[in-house]
């Protein structure tokens, strides 16, 4: 690794030690730094602060932050070419953090996903998904045998910066994780229905629901930031979605609007435990008094929005999180409180077993850890 590529990424590290979060000190350096304009030397440099966080536990602290970098990506390379020379012992001790093992013991196989370079998925428009892909080059369909339904998603390889393409400039691709673009599956929103993203964020989802909905429907995307709902109208314009309308709600009892919904997906803020791979700074500053404070606003979420549902509606949570207190914790007290809202399979999955909760892990899609449980509205 070539110097100036450590001395950059050890610049932005302690930037990071002095508290500025990972990707802000990334994006603000990169930005100012004139010796980095070109994008295979970004690259290099992203990886190299990402690569530091996700082998930190292995490295010397004593050691200057150039030398540590240049010793977590030897790691790196030594795990790419066998990830077995990574005893599993080593990565349950120092992947994560401890705390989390009184919340979940992740398989083996997800802390192995989490030591590898995350892959990057594109979320095309319905029905033009090869032209896309070929034009863009480098692009592999998602394989998910698992599930009975086409996706849209494909994994890119290549080296273009795909937000100034042609194809994301009109619209005819989104940058989704995988595992987000199941959760719009998990919805499954038929045209002329009308639904409710309540927590949108920038738009991702509410985007693939649009999609979904053929144009025909109806949706409402809220949330509590004014700057994110900007960004969401932002991509709406370049997707050309219009059936959509926005509103801040700060996720209390007093719902945005009085009006009944076909579905609602919940995608309520979370811990990010599934997103660990792509975002290895957040394993050493994700705490557990967040997981905690975290499931409050999450229970809370979901008991106000029930009321919001049209008898037979469907409602959808998820979080790309895996912690128990998050997920399957959340569902089942859901369930129990209600029992006018009867758990219903998420995904497709088979008839012969049936679940109301589906947990996506990172290594069986390369992709982030999701969980999504779906209900019927019985009243």
């Amino acid at each position: 690794m070539s110097s100036p590529v450590l001395n950059q990424a050890a610049r932005i590290l302690k930037l990071v030690q002095a508290g500025t979060p990972a990707d802000q000190a990334l994006r603000e350096s990169l930005t100012q730094d004139r010796h980095f304009t070109d994008p295979a030397g970004r690259r290099a440099v992203s990886r190299a602060v990402f690569v530091y966080f996700r082998w930190w536990h292995w490295l010397n602290p004593k050691d200057s932050l150039q030398k540590q970098t240049e010793a977590a990506l030897t790691l790196q390379d030594r795990f790419d070419k066998n990830p077995a020379s990574i005893k599993a012992e080593a990565l349950a001790a120092r992947a994560v953090p401890d705390w989390l093992k009184n919340e979940i013991v992740l398989p083996v196989e997800t802390l192995r996903q989490f030591q590898r370079d995350p892959v990057l998925w594109i979320r095309t428009r319905s029905g033009s998904g090869e032209s896309v892909a070929q034009r863009l080059g480098h692009c592999t369909p998602a394989n998910l045998p698992a599930f009975r339904f086409q996706v849209s998603g494909f994994r890119y390889s290549g080296l273009k910066d795909l937000y100034r393409t042609p194809e994301f400039q009109g619209g005819e691709f989104e940058i989704q994780d995988l595992a987000s673009q199941l959760v719009g599956h998990a919805c499954a929103p038929q045209p002329g229905e009308t639904w409710w993203d309540a927590c949108a964020g920038e738009g991702g989802k509410t985007m693939h629901l649009s999609d979904l909905l053929q144009g025909k429907g109806m949706i409402w995307a809220t949330d509590r930031s004014a700057r994110r709902l900007a960004k969401l109208k932002e991509r709406a314009a370049r997707a050309k979605a219009f059936n959509y309308r926005t509103a801040e709600w700060d996720g209390g009892a007093k719902l945005p609007t009085k009006s009944k919904f076909d579905g609602i997906l919940v995608d309520a803020p979370c811990s990010g435990v599934g997103t660990w791979q792509r975002n290895p700074h957040a394993r050493w500053t994700t705490q557990p008094h967040d997981v905690q404070e975290l499931a409050v606003v999450q229970a809370n979420l979901l008991n106000h929005v029930a009321a919001a549902l049209k008898p037979g509606g469907r409602l959808i949570y998820s979080v790309c999180t895996l912690t128990r207190a998050e997920t399957t914790v959340i569902a089942d007290a859901f369930t129990s409180a209600h029992p006018d809202f009867e758990p219903i399979p998420v995904l497709g999955t088979p008839p012969s077993a049936p679940s109301a909760q589906l947990c996506l892990w990172p290594h069986e899609l390369n992709a982030n850890g999701m969980f999504i449980a779906a209900w019927r509205c019985r009243r």
